[in-house]
């Protein structure tokens, strides 16, 4: 896969805060990452990808950046940053690393100077005397008083302004933040709110009858999927293609199908995140549009969890069936993202509201502080004698240590990859999709079928050698439900 590995490789995320504490304040760091790359690498990842660890107020635990090419000292500092960069390499890891181009923090230096009251810096962000009705996706109104009779637009929390990008200096500015990070070696961004950034000219309040959903940019047309965006990353492309060997770009771009196909392309992002099953309930035929829709936009990028949505053994309803979905997205032709905790089988943490911290919960009730948990390593998460974890830890949470996901996602990955170097699975594998009466959920690709049963009972197998199945087959050899399998086919 090399040289076009991010078109099937698999990445696993890591929220740093949440990973490893190597320095004992219970919070997650760079040296803590770099001490446990080992356990990634060994899982088979091609890559890893770490959410924001440049200098923040964490007021959005890292999503608020106030120097875009600096390392909070909550995690450690640019030696520690390549040292962990080194460590991947060397394990044979690629590096990508967030980038947040659509807001900052209030504490950025730029937004210091606007609140200051310097006009040269306002026009750099969204300041008004008359806010319209936009809403915040954090819940609340979009709109904060700045002091002096002028509100800033803030479309997360109220320490998040927005960038200008319709203002001439903003694009300059981060072709900058790019070089310096692709100087460093980092193989790749993610693009956070990539459909973001261009807000509709003049800011106009929302159209009748459009009432944005809380958690969703995407019901705002006003705010996001501008027609000037795509054009950002035919840019940021020419930066990632200067490059050798080529870096890469991955947007989060949650958008229908078609609207993010807009995204990629050889001349803007390599990728797009596919949103789809995470938001789909546990059904076959849903699975099965959802998945020939995306199949139309490749290339494709799976994935079934991250750091902002409820773990899959608590959102599908058992641990089984979180085991099935991750062989579907290790078994369909594109890459699969993993987070961390997957391949233990982690639920969502019951946090109690005390211990929460997510911004949004203060403003509108939801809170992702369920799914960051810190990790239950065998030796621990921090060095004995450690301050108490960031988030508490439920009691028993080392148990998850010893889920059957550990090694269905070790063996998963080693037979996709054995495929993938054969020759029999590739990136560009044409699928059959169908579903049967007893929802059994059967994706074909030459040479290939992955079988989903996603109802109430066991169904059998269609014709072909079992490589793995998500849990053990039934006496009579039916596949049992909330499970999925791997086949191997001959012609």
């Amino acid at each position: 896969m090399a040289g076009v590995w991010w078109r099937d490789g698999v990445v696993y995320q890591v929220y740093p805060r949440s990973f490893a504490d190597a320095n004992g304040d219970g919070i997650g760091d760079l040296a803590g990452l770099t001490a446990r790359l080992g356990h990634i690498a060994d899982l088979g990842a091609d890559a890893v990808w770490l959410t924001p660890f440049q200098t923040s107020p964490q007021d959005d635990h890292g999503y608020d950046v106030s120097d875009y090419t600096g390392v909070d000292p909550l995690f450690g500092d640019l030696p520690a940053f390549q040292a962990m960069l080194e460590r991947a390499h060397d394990l044979g890891l690629r590096v990508i690393i967030d980038i947040v181009p659509n807001h900052c923090s209030s504490q950025h230096p730029i937004f210091q100077e606007a609140l200051a009251g310097s006009e040269s810096a306002r026009a750099r962000f969204h300041f008004t005397s008359a806010p319209n009705d936009w809403p915040s996706v954090f819940g609340g109104s979009a709109w904060e008083p700045a002091g002096d009779g002028t509100w800033y637009l803030h479309l997360y929390a109220p320490t998040q302004p927005d960038w200008n990008w319709r203002d001439p200096r903003t694009a300059p500015f981060f072709d900058e933040v790019l070089r310096f990070w692709f100087g460093l070696g980092v193989d790749g961004l993610r693009v956070d709110v990539a459909y973001g950034l261009f807000k509709a000219p003049g800011l106009p309040p929302l159209p009748p009858g459009v009432i944005p959903a809380p958690g969703r940019l995407r019901t705002n047309p006003l705010a996001c999927d501008q027609p000037e965006t795509p054009a950002v990353y035919q840019r940021w492309r020419e930066i990632a293609d200067s490059y050798t060997p080529q870096r890469v770009l991955v947007g989060e771009v949650n958008l229908p199908p078609d609207r993010a196909a807009r995204y990629v392309g050889p001349d803007r992002l390599h990728q797009a995140f596919a949103f789809g099953f995470v938001m789909a309930p546990w059904d076959a035929s849903a699975w099965q549009r959802i998945g020939a829709e995306l199949l139309e936009h490749r290339p494709v990028t799976w994935v079934v969890e991250n750091h902002d949505v409820v773990r899959t053994p608590t959102r599908y309803g058992s641990p089984a069936r979180a085991r099935a979905a991750m062989l579907t997205v290790l078994g369909l032709p594109g890459a699969a993202y993993l987070y961390q905790g997957q391949e233990y089988g982690l639920p969502e943490a019951d946090v109690p509201e005390s211990a929460r911290q997510d911004p949004a919960f203060t403003r509108s009730g939801m809170s992702r502080d369920g799914c960051r948990v810190p990790l239950p390593w065998p030796d621990g998460f921090s060095p004995p004698g450690s301050a108490p974890p960031w988030l508490p830890v439920p009691p028993g949470w080392d148990e998850h240590l010893n889920s059957p996901s550990l090694p269905l996602c070790r063996s998963a990955i080693a037979i996709r990859r054995r495929l993938h170097h054969e020759g029999t699975l590739t990136a560009d594998d044409p699928v059959q999709w169908s579903v049967d009466a007893d929802a059994r959920l059967i994706a074909r690709r030459p040479g290939f079928t992955l079988v989903v049963a996603m109802g109430s009972g066991p169904v059998p197998l269609p014709p072909g050698e079992l490589l793995l199945s998500s849990d053990p087959l039934t006496p009579s050899g039916d596949l049992p439900a909330d499970a999925a399998a791997w086949l191997r086919v001959t012609t």
